[in-house]
C-alpha cells in the first residue's frame, strides 16, 4: 500500500468517525454503557490467555523432557494440542477481523 493509499484510507476512516459522532473523543474518554465490555480490554485478554496457554504448555513439556515424575507424556500432549486450538482459532479471528476491515473500507460511501 502506497504512502497516498494510506492516508486515503486514513481520511476515509476520519470521515466514518465524523459522522458516527465520535471524532477527537479518544478511546478511553468514550462513554461505555454499563455491562458492556471494551473491546480492546477483551482483545489484549483473550491474547493474553492464549500466550499463557502457549507458555504453560512450552513449560510442561520442558519439565517432562527434564525426567520431571510429576510431570507423563499424556498431560504434555493435552497442553500441547491446547495451545494449538488456541493459537489456531486467535488465527481464524484475526484473519475475519482483516477481512471485515477490507470488506468496510471496499465500501462506496
Amino acid at each position: 500500500m502506497s504512502d497516498r493509499q494510506i492516508n486515503q484510507v486514513l481520511q476515509q476512516m476520519r470521515s466514518l468517525a465524523a459522522n458516527a459522532g465520535v471524532e477527537g473523543q479518544p478511546a478511553a474518554n468514550r462513554e461505555i454503557q454499563p455491562g458492556q465490555p471494551d473491546f480492546s480490554t477483551m482483545l489484549r485478554e483473550s491474547l493474553d490467555k492464549v500466550s499463557e496457554t502457549q507458555k504453560s504448555s512450552s513449560e510442561l513439556a520442558t519439565r517432562f523432557e527434564m525426567g520431571d515424575p510429576d510431570v507423563d507424556l499424556p498431560q504434555v500432549m493435552v497442553a500441547k494440542q491446547k495451545a494449538s486450538v488456541a493459537f489456531e482459532a486467535t488465527t481464524q479471528i484475526r484473519n475475519r477481523l482483516v477481512s471485515a476491515y477490507q470488506d468496510i473500507m471496499n465500501m462506496q460511501v
